[in-house]
């Protein structure tokens, strides 16, 4: 049997990740996260690139360390493409040029979005693993992007339903950043609203056709919202936040579900899965789970390790493309944005 082992580089945003899979088992995935950005209220690109410079070497080397991999063993290199940060994608690109070529083993290049579905194929070689069969429905939310996506194959992939202006990820940052909270607002959002009350406020939903998405008129009511209450009262933010935290993230888990719902009976589909950033929110985590008993889907939702982005997710994704032979030149560039 060919001794396949691949060492996938993740860069796209604020996280400098290194995994080393052999033969589809995960060996290693180490992650060096970006405290600097907490400042701003959001991930500076410039700031992010100069970062990724600084701990791609010693990430990588970890993760070949831990998984007990040298380099002469690699059989190819997986890395980032894009979407993502131009910036923070090109450090992670070159490196992977260079040590492909140093080397003279084949690159990979992995689409960052069908990575984070591909984190529900990672393996850690336990016998309690379940994975998704085909066709399934990915339920793709993370900071800039919510899609329905329709899973057919590991390379046959198709987008149903996607957002038209803001993403999930985005409404709960630019929410939590009206209240006061520092950057990211998302986790402290999940973790107030478990002290509230999510049925106290109510906010407005749309009524998008199909299956696309829109959280722009929820941020933008959610402001107005804030603004006459604290015009009658200076303090309601401070007096209120579980509640408002509590009340926005239920409204944003069921502006998600209600779709996700309709495609599923449409297309006749009970396999259903969610991926990316947001899915480490507990009250989205927990309305799969609700609807896997109501609806008798079978639900799969990732380790909390790979939900946000990480090199895991890229290795899985570059194993299977090793497999089909999909390899890059190095002439390939990364791109900010793109579809699936």
């Amino acid at each position: 049997m060919q001794n396949i082992v691949i060492l996938a580089i993740e860069s796209s945003c604020d996280d400098t990740s290194a995994a080393v899979l052999r033969n589809g088992i995960l060996l290693s995935n180490v992650t060096a996260s970006q405290k600097v950005h907490e400042e701003y209220g959001g991930v500076v690109p410039e700031l992010a690139s100069r970062a990724h410079q600084q701990n791609i070497v010693p990430v990588v080397d970890t993760a070949l360390r831990r998984a007990g991999v040298d380099r002469s063993e690699l059989s190819a290199i997986a890395f980032t493409r894009g979407p993502g940060l131009l910036g923070s994608l090109l450090v992670g690109t070159s490196f992977a040029k260079g040590l492909a070529i140093s080397l003279n083993i084949p690159l990979i290049d992995v689409n960052h979005l069908q990575g984070h579905i591909m984190a529900h194929f990672v393996s850690e070689g336990k016998q309690d693993e379940h994975h998704p069969s085909f066709p399934f429905l990915c339920l793709l939310v993370s900071g800039g992007n919510s899609q329905i996506v329709l899973v057919r194959s590991h390379n046959d992939m198709q987008i149903i339903g996607q957002t038209i202006d803001d993403a999930a990820g985005e409404a709960f940052d630019k929410c939590a950043k009206v209240m006061g909270l520092p950057y990211p607002g998302g986790p402290l959002i999940d973790k107030l609203a478990k002290e509230g009350n999510p049925q106290a406020f109510t906010f407005a939903k749309p009524n998008i056709p199909q299956y696309d998405y829109s959280f722009s008129g929820l941020k933008t009511s959610f402001l107005y919202f804030l603004r006459d209450k604290l015009q009658e009262d200076p303090h309601f933010i401070d007096n209120n936040k579980a509640d408002l935290c509590a009340s926005l993230q239920q409204t944003i888990i069921d502006i998600l579900m209600r779709k996700l719902i309709k495609a599923a009976k449409d297309l006749k589909i009970n396999q259903v899965a969610v991926a990316g950033g947001v899915s480490a929110n507990s009250g989205l985590r927990q309305a799969f789970r609700n609807l896997e008993a109501k609806y008798g889907w079978q639900v799969f939702i990732p380790p909390f390790a790979y939900t946000t982005d990480n090199a895991a997710m890229i290795a899985q994704a570059g194993y299977y493309k090793y497999l089909d032979g999909e390899f890059c030149g190095v002439d390939a560039v990364p791109f900010a944005r793109t579809t699936i």
